[in-house]
């Protein structure tokens, strides 16, 4: 994996918007399982390669130390050497100075060596040292994008749960509604009305029943007292007719 590609992937998934990302997406849930796979897949990477980089930035630097510490003992060396061809010259001995002269010119030239390699390695070490903080700093954005996304799952779930629960109550009351003439209760309801209305029909039939009979005995009372006044008259009419007959 290349730097670029761990920076454009990297940046990709710090920039990205959660909730628009969940807001447009078919099943939320899916999706937000799917961005927790791909950014712990992601930091796993990154970690990977920041290591890497962080390593390969160790090696830089430790032989950069070498190398100025390089070029501090052949500095050390030069002074010596020179020192040394100094005295000898000093003595008269210019053979052996000589020879300490070409031997601090060697220190000397090892030295610029040393100084060059290090001064050629700083503007690495510095490039290297941005891209590793940029890459941490990737890192740890990544890390609480990933925890965003996992107090989000955690929060959908718990929503789920009780919008299930909701919709088991509303269900459930439903399924009681007395109020439904459709429902099982409000069938029973009306059959006991049913039942009210017959016993009051036979109430009232009876009622009425009962009355005719009493209608009936003050007609015959009626008729009763009808007799009994004619054969009143009959009879009041036969004494009359008998008295007559004796008058004469």
């Amino acid at each position: 994996m290349t730097k670029q590609s761990i920076f454009g992937r990297i940046s990709t998934l710090v920039r990205a918007n959660i909730n628009s990302l969940l807001d447009s997406a078919e099943d939320p849930q899916k999706m937000i399982d799917q961005l927790v796979r791909d950014y712990t897949n992601s930091i796993a990477d990154a970690e990977s390669a920041i290591a890497e980089t962080i390593g390969n930035l160790r090696l830089l630097e430790r032989d950069h130390e070498e190398d100025v510490q390089a070029a501090t003992e052949w500095g050390n060396k030069a002074l010596a050497a020179s020192r040394k061809a100094d005295e000898m010259r000093g003595s008269g001995n210019a053979a052996d100075a000589d020879k300490f002269d070409s031997l601090a010119k060697i220190a000397l030239q090892r030295q610029i060596s040393a100084e060059r390699e290090a001064t050629g390695a700083e503007p690495q070490i510095a490039s290297q040292t941005e891209i590793v903080d940029k890459l941490k700093s990737g890192l740890n954005g990544m890390k609480d994008k990933l925890g965003e996304l996992k107090n989000k799952r955690s929060e959908l779930l718990a929503r789920a749960k009780v919008a299930e629960a909701q919709t088991k109550v509303q269900d459930a009351v439903s399924s009681i509604n007395v109020l439904d003439p459709t429902s099982e209760l409000g069938r029973f309801e009306d059959k006991v009305r049913r039942q009210e209305a017959l016993a009051q029909g036979k109430a009232e039939l009876a009622a009425s029943s009962l009355d005719a009979q009493f209608e009936s005995l003050e007609d015959l009372g009626e008729l009763t007292e009808v007799e009994a006044r004619l054969a009143e008259l009959k009879a009041g009419g036969s004494n009359a007719s008998r008295q007559a007959i004796e008058g004469s």
